[in-house]
């Protein structure tokens, strides 16, 4: 699913780096958000 120019990102929760659960929503209208997304060190891709 490709996304418009625009158009919102679907929301989604992912675990940060210390193991709480964050949301894409918490961040709307509040600041920019950028995804960043690569595999762990040292481990097969």
């Amino acid at each position: 699913m490709a996304l418009i120019k625009g158009q919102y990102a679907p929301d989604f929760t992912l675990k940060n780096q210390d193991g709480v659960e964050s949301r894409l929503s918490d961040y709307r209208g509040k600041r920019n958000v950028v995804l960043a997304f690569f595999p762990l060190a040292w481990t097969p891709i």
